[in-house]
């Protein structure tokens, strides 16, 4: 018997240096998705946290 293993979706992301300083990063695939970082590496961060509480925020609206 085979096993199901799940796979986590992937996203696109865009990162912009922002002129203000540091980095934008944005998900086109969801929208409003957006958030930012001192560095590019903040930013990564920051966007892997985003894109978790949105479908985590997703899911609870499904489910309601």
């Amino acid at each position: 018997m085979a096993r199901k293993i799940a796979q986590e979706p992937t996203f696109s992301v865009f990162f912009e240096w922002s002129a203000e300083g540091g980095y934008v990063a944005s998900v086109p695939a969801l929208p409003g998705c957006h958030t930012q970082g001192e560095s590019l590496e903040e930013a990564e961060q920051n966007v892997k946290e985003a894109i978790a509480l949105y479908l985590e925020s997703l899911a609870a609206h499904a489910s309601a």
